[in-house]
């Protein structure tokens, strides 16, 4: 059973950066498919970056893309999250999502492994 566990989430004003992460521990193998969500208060959860296969193929929401840039450690088996020029609007508990399965991965994936979350607050 993998446990996905992110840091790096914290308070900074608007302009500012973050680096999240999210180590993944338990699982022998490294994992296709790991991907960023956010779930604002009020609001539905919302897929933010995704990195899959053997060439790191990477998906990103329009809202973040230019902004936002996903990567990953296999030696340490994480993924990373920088969060470049944020806004009020990126404040959310950002959470990090895995799943093992081969082949193409996308945002309707039902992923396998879930973290439990960190905080990210966008403010002046």
């Amino acid at each position: 059973q993998a446990h996905l566990a992110e840091s790096g989430g914290g308070s900074v004003q608007p302009g500012g950066s973050l680096r999240l992460s999210c180590e993944v521990s338990g699982y022998r193998d490294n994992m296709n498919c790991l991907a960023w969500f956010r779930q604002a208060p009020g609001e539905e959860r919302e897929g933010v970056a995704l990195i899959y296969g053997i060439w790191d193929s990477v998906y990103y929401a329009e809202s973040v893309r230019g902004r936002f840039y996903i990567s990953r450690d296999n030696a340490k088996n994480a993924v990373h999250l920088q969060m470049n020029s944020l806004k009020p609007e990126d404040t959310a508990m950002y959470f990090c999502a895995a799943d093992p399965g081969e082949g193409y991965c996308d945002m309707g994936r039902t992923f396998s492994y879930w973290g439990r979350g960190t905080q990210v607050v966008v403010s002046s």
